[in-house]
């Protein structure tokens, strides 16, 4: 948590003073590449959660990486091996879009590796965080009150639920979204200083 705030400091220092070069992947450094599609150059203090989950492709009901309460440990921790994910949205059986809670690679290390456990026995239900514990934002939550959200609760992912599930965000997308805007923010005033923004 500390590296990733560290970078978005760096960046964001580093695009206040123009000194970002063109072209440069920030992202390769703290083992990340950039998204796919860009995050809308609308501001900060103008984006929103709905503006990440956009650029994710999850603006598609269902898009989001899942699991259920009665899979077993074993099953969700692949799951994520395979996606590339450190967390899974854990669903209620038998029910489409109702969340249970969250499955994290620190749930599997604390209570599974940590206790000695067997994650081939255990289900997600039992080692998971609650719905009742769970920290959510709305679609229309502020970017920068996500990122305030996750640094003051030491967590890195975030349901996004607008009455029912709708995605799932990480500190990874809301630095990634945070730099991309710095950066856009800086190309346009060095155009206004050039004289090549009108």
């Amino acid at each position: 948590m500390r590296e990733i705030a560290g970078a978005v400091r760096s960046c964001w220092g580093m695009t206040r003073m123009g000194a970002m070069p063109r072209g440069i992947n920030i992202f390769s450094r703290i083992g990340f590449t950039s998204s796919s599609s860009e995050v809308p150059q609308k501001g900060l203090e103008n984006m929103t959660v709905s503006d990440v989950l956009m650029t994710k492709g999850e603006e598609k009901t269902g898009s989001w990486l899942w699991c259920r309460t009665n899979d077993t440990v074993r099953d969700a921790v692949k799951s994520m091996a395979q996606n590339n994910v450190g967390s899974l949205v854990v669903l209620k059986p038998e029910q489409q879009q109702v969340i249970a809670g969250i499955i994290t690679e620190r749930d599997y290390m604390r209570k599974i590796v940590g206790q000695g456990r067997s994650s081939e026995y255990t289900k997600v239900g039992e080692i998971m965080t609650d719905e009742k514990q769970l920290i959510t934002v709305s679609s229309d939550t502020n970017i920068l009150q996500a990122m305030q959200l996750m640094a003051d609760n030491q967590i890195r992912h975030v349901p996004v639920i607008d009455g029912k599930i709708v995605g799932m965000i990480s500190m990874v997308d809301v630095v990634r979204a945070v730099v991309e805007q710095q950066s856009g923010e800086v190309k346009r005033l060095n155009d206004f200083i050039k004289g090549e923004y009108y």
